[in-house]
């Protein structure tokens, strides 16, 4: 079921799935309406609806988790259309996902027991007060808006395409997102069947990562000299947004791997866009 969130311009709201993970499919913030939001407004604020931009902040906090909490202040990266009162447009569904918690310094395990483990999302920081706080002192626990922006790259990397995955939080963190802060991995992964991998046709394709980069020395690398493939350490932290905003739930679709779509994230080396998918029933549609 696809869930539709409206958010007043400048206020916290909480999106959260029941059962399954949140998985965003757009998140825009502007006016496309002027009944939307337009009650006590004078016209002069409702009147412009060709005003919308792309809200990427929402899939890097919301996707993977249960309850998502979202202040307005400050989301979006720029104002879109100057004297128009705007509001915060999130879709999103909740897909069928396995939640593992490392506190630092700790173990966790993730395991299939049909399949193999394609990692959703991972964080290393803080997002509540309560998730590895026993016998820590208040002072590192407060920060709860802690996110690191290259969490997923190296559980990905460690754990994808296995069958069970041992995750030590020694050496695998990435840099500290919020000193002071006592932190943990939140990681979100599914079970993908062999079947799926045979699949002619998808009602309804569902982005799971995507990566603009390379991850290793053999991809894409017929023809190329040796100093554009030495690099397997060059990620993009902002491939998902397009390529689920593309994609997600269509039969078929086309990206395009270029520098206009994504950022360079390593400038002098040969990059390949390297995308993971799955395909929803189609009952699971808008």
């Amino acid at each position: 079921v696809l869930l539709l969130i409206i958010i007043i311009f400048i206020i916290i709201i909480i999106i959260y799935c029941d059962t399954g993970v949140i998985s965003v499919q757009s998140a825009t913030c502007g006016r496309t309406s002027s009944q939307i939001c337009s009650i006590g407004r004078p016209p002069s604020e409702t009147s412009y609806t060709q005003c919308s931009i792309d809200v990427t902040a929402v899939f890097k906090r919301c996707n993977g988790l249960r309850e998502c909490e979202l202040n307005t202040q400050g989301l979006a990266p720029k104002d879109p259309c100057f004297g128009t009162y705007k509001y915060y447009t999130t879709n999103y569904i909740c897909i069928p996902a396995e939640t593992s918690v490392t506190c630092h310094g700790g173990y966790s395990y993730l395991k299939c027991e049909n399949g193999k483990i394609q990692i959703n999302t991972a964080n290393y920081g803080r997002t509540d007060k309560t998730t590895c706080s026993e016998g820590r002192p208040s002072e590192q626990l407060q920060n709860t808006n802690c996110y690191s922006p290259n969490a997923l790259a190296p559980v990905s990397k460690r754990c994808n395409g296995l069958r069970e995955c041992e995750l030590n939080t020694q050496g695998l963190a990435p840099k500290d997102p919020c000193f002071g802060t006592y932190k943990y991995y939140t990681t979100n992964y599914i079970c993908i069947p062999a079947v799926l991998y045979n699949f002619l046709l998808c009602v309804n394709i569902q982005i799971n990562t995507a990566n603009y980069g390379r991850t290793d020395k053999t991809t894409c690398s017929e023809g190329r000299p040796s100093e554009q493939l030495q690099n397997t350490n060059c990620y993009s932290p902002n491939a998902l947004a397009p390529v689920s905003k593309s994609c997600n739930g269509l039969e078929s679709c086309e990206v395009f791997a270029t520098h206009t779509v994504f950022t360079d994230p390593c400038f002098g080396i040969y990059k390949y866009l390297a995308i993971s998918y799955f395909c929803l029933p189609p009952g699971v549609r808008e």
